[in-house]
């Protein structure tokens, strides 16, 4: 059976490693370093979950989240926000913005693993 496809979405080098080393023996993964790569890397990877930062450079995760829920082709991809953006509203906006879920960081792995899980069931 195929692996499921995550593209990790996030500007520090050190974030991105981070889930690769938590992820990639049970998912393809993909990886952008900014909103407007992730919406690129999103329309040519098709991936089945996006694990998205926040505050980013070139395009922030709220737009990038808006423009790819804002696309017939992919808007039934999964994104969860993955963010330092940890303040009270922060949820609330990721949300509004298309998240269908929401992670502080640190990440809590067990956490990320199951968020995942469920999305992708």
């Amino acid at each position: 059976m195929a692996k499921k496809k995550i593209l990790i979405v996030d500007d520090t080098e050190w974030n991105r490693d981070l889930l690769v080393q938590l992820l990639e023996d049970d998912y393809d993964l993909a990886q952008a370093v900014d909103g407007e790569q992730g919406v690129k890397a999103a329309e040519r990877e098709r991936p089945d979950l996006i694990l998205m930062d926040l505050g980013m450079p070139v395009m922030d995760g709220w737009d990038a989240t808006r423009t790819i829920k804002a696309n017939g082709a992919l808007k039934h991809i999964p994104i969860i926000a993955v963010t330092s953006h940890a303040m009270v509203g922060d949820e609330i906006t990721a949300r509004e913005a298309g998240c269908d879920d929401y992670l502080p960081k640190p990440i809590d792995e067990n956490e990320l693993m199951r968020k995942i899980k469920k999305l992708l069931a």
